[in-house]
This record gives structure tokens, C-alpha cells and sequence, in this order.
């Protein structure tokens, strides 16, 4: 809305636009820095006014520019350049020359090989004569970085359209068109907000049948996010990763912000309560303290200094697992990253540039963070709030060393509440048992319990909490499950004839989430043989009555206000990381990772792609013109049906004469009227033409009558036949059977299909 409009030459300084996306929204001039605007309008005239400051206010130009910055939580962070358009006819105050200083000025800014240029024209003008065109043509031939803008769509002819040149097939570029359709002076004038601009063309778009089956890559919508770089997507998927969204969910495993989740509320708390199991050294330690305190002198009271010795020392040890907290955050920061800049693999020298930038921020934020921490640490150490709300107080605590307590209460617990839910499985069950077998786990405070299935209907077994503690158990050669066990430190059988419960999960991260959860439930990991040996030997010394009592009620005292660093710590831990870590180098990759790669190298170097996509391209070449080719053979081919009439029927009446003249004894014309193949049985003489007598006593010498075929190309013969006689197929002479006694009547033999019908005059007629 702020950019001037209007008739004629409008822009006559070039405006250096600077959007940065922010979630406040406001916009600022280089030239009065320290005024923020809030009203567009008055951004609208500031830039009027600044142009005719410098121009005069009778359309002269000039190439100083005006620099404006746009904060908005609804902008890319992206420079856009608005240019004067190119004037050919001096107007007013403009020189001779107008049209060669604006293309000179156009020229220093599109000559920059890290620019982008949008090239518009109307749709209402021809192509051939777009002068934004003609210009980028000039800086960039191939057209690598030119992206062609087509505006009034909507006031094109009826019966018109930019259906090919949307289709980049006029005047191809390597980036394509764009359609868009703008507000027009009345829109602006009538106050039509961008939003109702948006819609609107949207629905020209989807509406309109020569551009609704490329919709989606129509719009000023989309030409924001061709405009929007690989690095500018790097950072929404790094976003994405860590803040979590509905698109490219993970369902093998957790990635990015869960895991990173995972490490605040459970392995950090994990690390935070395996301080706490160690009982026989921190009562040792307290007894120590209270005899040095005193001293030579046996003390009647509990000191007080006692308490805070060992509180600063257990706060101490706080340190470490902060500080491991910190590097596992880091760590996935890391793999986050890597795992964005896969997309970038086609440019390797663009990832490996990403990469390093960014992973060296994250270290760089990883120092300030431990510093933060470390400082929570010490601003912890340095007053001991005995007043707290939740401290239990002296009274209370002498109170509850009178008390027996086998197992320490547990904060913020009741008695049945649930701590954890999952599928484990029972490893060490014997084939003859029924094996290894999956059950769903209840844990409670009080009890381990589990079932069938998740339905919690049929329950196969309760086993209380009282002292029972964890170890690790090492990981089977032929299995992949990862194994802890659970066994009763008093040599019971914790489960039918099982000294120890052995139970599997799928991966070392979900035993440390069990053995975090039977942590918080008072079921700690065992300690080492050794030092169990070791300190069986220190803690040899009997103490008083007394002292025991002094131990004790230093002990709840201890116990309770640890519980309360403790619970701070769990809180501010994940605040502190989210602060000076996530959400730094969130804000870092957004705004400032595209500067860093700017000024770290070549850009040309960085934009050189991977032999691989190289390849890959130029395959896909020869196989698109491949496939042209082979399209442009298949349309010549003709696919029409052409049918071949039938020949007519051959003309076999010169058979007959034939066999009417022929001196031939052996020829025999074939009737026509029957079609070659086996001749029908027939008793008595076949019909037909008459047959020529054979003689008795001939029979041996008698040939079978020749095949008939058709005369040859022949004019003249040699024996001066009109038709000479085919080659004969000689046959088998006929077998004159025995005498048969007059009037007994003779056995016809089948019909043969290529003997004739011979008729004897001494004889009956047989058909042989």
C-alpha cells in the first residue's frame, strides 16, 4: 500500500526495500533513522517527499537511492529494488537522454550475479517488445536468474489469453513466468485491503479455464516463495524440527524438538536424582561435620553450620549434570541442522558453508549458556533460604527422625499415582516357562505391576517397591534388546523362583526413561561391590545416641531443601537452554545466516552444484528429447485401417475344354462344381463327365490321371498343344482282387480321395 502509484513515470529514485521479518510491525528510512513508522501512509508520502527533494517535483530522476526498512511478522527476509520503468520521451524536468541514464541505473543494480530479476510486463503487450525483457536478456543470456512477471491478466481482450507464455513456451526462461493480477488505481483509491486483493485473485486464477490447471504456481503468493531461497527454507524446516508441525511427521523415531524434549523431563531428571541414593556416604559425611564443628567440646544441639556445609556441597554437585545436560541439547541442535541441510545437497558447498556457520554459532551460544548455568549454580550456594515455603524447618524435621521411615517420601507424589506406562519385556523366563514374554507395566509409588495388555484387565503379577533397587545387565550376543534388572537387596525371590527380574526394552534410551521413572518411585541403581566393601570399612566408627539423632534431623533437613534446588533446577535448566541456545539460533538462521554466507565466500563458488545433480540433469535432457523424438515418429506414423478387397474366383472352364481336346489318354478335366478335398462316397458311377473305358487285362499298367493345373506363361509349346499335359504323379497300379463267386455281393473298400471311379464291363462296378 505505501509504494506511490499512479500514471506515467511514478518511481524516480530506486527504493532499496529491506523486509525483515519481526513481530512487531513498523518501518524506518535510512535518511531519519531514529523515527519509526507505524502508519503507512506516512511512509507513502516520507517517500514522495524524499523523491522530490532530491528530483524536483516535475518528474525529474536520479540514481541516489531511497533505503527503507519494513519490519513484519507477515514479510520474508528479503531486499526487493524498485526501479524506475524505462521512458523513452522526455517529460518536464527530464533530460534529453532520459531513456540511457534510467537503463544505465537499472544496469548497476541488475548486473549483480546475486540478484534475482523480475522482468514485468502487461499481458496486454506483446513479449517480443517487453524492454524488461530485452534489458535482463543483456546481464543474464540463459536466463539462470530472470523470472518473468506477467500483470494485467484481467484486462486482457476477450477471447485472449497468456496461456503460452505462462506455459513458458513463447520466450522460455530457466525460472518460468508468473501470473499475477494487481490491485487496480480504484481498488487502491476505494481502499481494498491486500488480503481482499489476495482472494480475489485467487479466484481469477482457479476461475478462469485457460490458467486454473497451473493455479497453484499463479499468484503473488507464489511468487513469494519462488523469491524465497534454499537458506530462507532451511530455516522453516529447522523451525519445523524443533517446534514441531503436522507435515513430515517422523513414525520410526523421535527427532529435533522430542528428543530434545526427552533430555529436559527425563534424562536430565535422571542424572538430577541418581545424586540421591548414596546414603551411608552423606550421613557419614554429616557425622563428620558435626564432630569438626564442634570440635573438642561434645555439642548439645544440632549446628546449624553442619546443614549448610553439606547443602553447598551437594549443590556442587549439581554442575555436572547440568552441564551434561547442555551438551546432549547441543548435540541434537547439531543433528538438526544436518539433517536440514539435506536439501541442500545438490549445492555441496552451500551445505558445508550452512553447516559450519551455523554449527558455529550454536558453540559459540553453547559457552554463554554453561556460563548462565554455572552462574544459577553459584547464585544457589550463596544464600541458603531457610524460610522457604517448602522447607521443612528444624522442628519438623526432628519430628520426622523420630518416625521410621524405611523409604524417603516423595515430593508431589500420593500414594497410587501412576509414574509410568509401557510395554517391557520379562527376559529371563525359561523356555520350559513359556520364554520371553511381552506384558504391559503399571508403576506406581508403592508397586511394579503388570498385565496382559494395556486394557489392565487380567493382571499377571503386583510386586511391591520396598527394597528393591536396579542394575544393568549386559546386552545378549544374539540379542538387540537392551536389558536392566530389578532384584531385592534382602536375597529374596523378587518373581516366583527369580532372584531377579530382568527387563527388555527396544533401545538404551528407553531404559534410561525406566530406570529415571523407578528412580522418582525410590528404586535406585545398586552401587558398585567395591565401594560397598569400602565403605562396610570406613563406617566401622559407632556413633551416639546423640549424634545419631543429630544426623538424622540434618539428614530430612538436607533431604528437603536439595529437593527444593532440585525442583528449581528442573525448572530453569530447560528455560535458560531455550533462551540462549534455541531460540538464538532460530532467531540467527532467519536473519542473519544469509548475510554470514554473502560475506564468507563466492557466491558463485557456493551455487556450484554436485557433479551428481550435474549428471542427473543431463541425463534427464537426453531423455526428454529421447522421448520427443520418439513422440514425433509415432505421430508420422498412419494408424487408418485399409482394406484389401477380395480377388475373384478363378476362372477353371478352360479345364473342361482342355479335357475335350486333348489327345491325352491320361488327362482327365476335375469338375468344378465340387471344391478340392475328399470326394463324397458315391455308389454306382460317379457323375460327372464321361469316363474313358479301360480295358481288361490293362490294369496293371494303368497311371493315375494327372492334377490339373493352370496353363503357364507359355505361347508356343513343343508338341504344338494349345494345352499340354502336367506333370503325371504316378501311383500305385490297382490290385484286381481274387475271383468272387457270381452273386455273392463284394465288400466296397473305403473311398480313396485321389483314385477315380473305374468302371469294368466283365464285372459289377466297384468304387476303389
Amino acid at each position: 500500500d505505501f509504494l506511490p502509484r499512479g500514471s506515467g513515470i511514478v518511481t524516480r529514485r530506486p527504493l532499496i526495500l529491506q523486509l525483515i521479518f519481526s513481530k512487531t510491525e513498523y518501518a524506518e528510512f535510512l535518511h531519519c533513522k531514529s523515527k519509526k513508522f507505524t502508519d503507512f501512509d506516512e511512509v507513502r508520502q516520507e517517500i514522495e517527499a524524499e523523491t522530490d527533494r532530491v528530483t524536483g517535483t516535475n518528474k525529474g530522476i536520479s540514481p541516489v537511492p531511497i533505503n527503507l526498512r519494513v519490519y513484519s511478522p507477515h514479510v520474508l527476509n528479503l531486499t526487493l529494488i524498485d526501479l524506475p520503468g524505462i521512458t523513452k520521451v522526455p517529460v518536464g524536468d527530464q533530460p534529453p537522454d532520459i531513456e540511457y541514464q534510467i537503463k544505465d541505473m537499472i544496469l548497476q543494480f541488475i548486473s549483480r550475479e546475486s540478484s534475482l530479476i523480475l522482468a514485468v510486463t502487461p499481458a496486454n503487450m506483446d513479449l517480443a517488445n517487453s524492454d524488461a525483457l530485452k534489458l535482463a536478456k543483456e546481464v543474464d543470456p540463459q536466463g539462470l536468474r530472470t523470472i518473468g512477471v506477467i500483470t494485467k491478466l484481467d484486462l486482457m481482450d476477450e477471447g485472449t489469453d497468456a496461456r503460452d507464455v505462462l506455459e513458458n513456451k513463447l520466450l522460455p526462461l530457466r525460472r518460468g513466468y508468473i501470473g499475477v493480477v494487481n490491485r487496480s488505481q480504484k481498488d487502491i483509491e476505494g481502499k481494498k485491503d491486500i488480503r481482499a486483493a489476495l482472494a480475489a485473485e485467487r479466484k481469477f486464477f482457479l476461475s478462469h479455464p485457460a490458467y486454473r490447471h497451473m493455479a497453484d504456481r499463479m499468484g503473488t503468493p507464489h511468487l513469494q516463495k519462488t523469491l524465497n531461497q534454499m537458506v530462507q527454507q532451511f530455516g522453516v524446516d529447522f523451525e519445523k524440527r524443533i517446534e514441531g508441525s503436522g507435515d513430515q511427521v517422523d513414525t520410526l523415531e523421535l527427532s529435533g524438538g522430542a528428543r530434545i524434549n526427552r533430555i529436559f523431563h527425563e534424562r536430565f531428571p535422571f542424572e538430577l536424582v541418581k545424586m540421591e541414593f548414596d546414603e551411608k556416604d552423606l550421613r557419614r559425611e554429616i557425622s563428620y561435620a558435626i564432630k569438626n564443628i564442634h570440635g573438642v567440646r561434645t555439642g548439645l544441639f544440632t549446628p546449624d553450620l553442619a546443614f549448610e556445609a553439606i547443602v553447598k556441597k551437594q549443590v556442587v554437585k549439581l554442575k555436572e549434570p547440568c552441564l551434561k545436560c547442555v551438551d546432549l541439547v547441543i548435540q541434537e541442535l547439531i543433528n538438526t541442522v544436518r539433517q536440514c541441510t539435506s536439501k541442500l545437497s545438490s549445492y555441496p558447498r552451500l551445505r558445508e558453508e550452512t553447516e559450519r556457520i551455523v554449527t558455529t554459532y550454536i558453540r559459540e551460544r553453547e559457552g554463554r549458556t554453561k556460563d548462565q548455568i554455572l552462574l544459577l549454580i553459584d547464585i544457589e550456594q550463596s544464600y541458603i533460604n531457610t524460610n522457604h515455603e517448602d522447607f521443612i524447618g528444624f522442628a519438623n524435621a526432628q519430628q520426622r527422625s523420630t518416625q521410621l521411615n524405611k523409604k524417603r517420601a516423595i515430593p508431589n507424589q500420593g500414594e497410587i499415582l501412576v509414574i509410568r506406562r509401557g510395554w517391557l519385556t520379562i527376559n529371563n523366563i525359561s523356555l520350559m516357562k513359556g520364554g520371553s514374554k511381552e506384558y504391559w507395566f503399571v508403576l506406581t509409588a508403592e508397586s511394579l505391576s503388570w498385565y496382559k495388555d494395556e486394557e489392565e484387565k487380567e493382571k499377571k503379577y503386583m510386586l511391591p517397591l520396598d527394597n528393591l533397587k536396579i542394575r544393568d545387565v549386559e546386552k545378549g550376543f544374539m540379542s538387540n534388546k537392551h536389558v536392566f534388572a530389578i532384584f531385592n537387596t534382602e536375597q529374596r525371590n523378587v518373581y516366583k523362583d527369580l532372584r531377579q527380574i530382568e527387563l527388555a526394552c527396544d533401545s538404551q534410551e528407553d531404559v534410561d526413561s525406566w530406570k529415571a521413572s523407578f528412580l522418582r518411585a525410590g528404586v535406585y541403581p545398586e552401587k558398585d561391590q567395591a565401594e560397598n566393601e569400602d565403605g562396610a570399612q570406613e563406617n566401622t566408627f559407632s556413633m551416639d545416641p546423640q549424634l545419631e539423632r543429630q544426623v538424622e534431623t540434618i539428614r530430612n533437613l538436607v533431604d528437603s531443601y536439595v529437593a527444593i534446588i532440585n525442583k528449581s533446577i528442573r525448572d530453569l535448566m530447560p528455560k535458560t537452554i531455550m533462551h540462549l541456545m534455541i531460540n538464538n539460533t532460530k532467531a540467527f538462521i532467519h536473519h542473519e545466516l544469509l548475510a554470514y554466507l554473502y560475506s564468507s565466500a563466492d557466491q558463485s563458488s557456493l551455487m556450484e552444484e554436485s557433479a551428481d545433480q550435474a549428471q542427473r540433469r543431463d541425463d534427464m535432457l537426453r531423455m526428454y528429447h529421447a522421448l520427443k523424438e520418439a513422440l514425433n515418429i509415432i505421430g508420422d506414423i498412419s494408424t487408418s485401417t485399409v482394406s484389401t478387397p477380395v480377388p475373384p474366383p478363378v476362372d477353371d472352364t478352360w479345364l473342361q475344354s482342355a479335357s475335350s481336346h486333348s489327345p491325352t489318354p491320361q488327362r482327365r478335366p476335375v469338375s468344378s462344381i465340387h471344391p478340392p478335398g475328399r470326394p463324397p462316397a458315391v455308389r454306382g458311377p460317379t457323375p460327372g463327365p464321361p469316363l474313358i473305358p479301360v480295358p481288361v487285362g490293362a490294369a496293371a499298367s494303368f497311371s493315375a490321371p494327372p492334377i490339373p493345373s493352370r496353363p503357364g506363361p507359355q505361347s508356343v509349346f513343343a508338341n504344338n498343344d494349345l494345352f499340354p499335359a502336367p506333370p503325371q504323379i504316378p501311383s500305385r497300379p490297382v490290385r484286381i482282387p481274387p475271383g468272387i463267386p457270381p452273386g455273392v455281393p463284394s465288400r466296397r473298400p473305403p473311398a480313396a480321395p485321389s483314385r477315380p471311379t473305374i468302371i469294368r464291363p466283365a464285372e459289377p462296378s466297384l468304387l476303389d
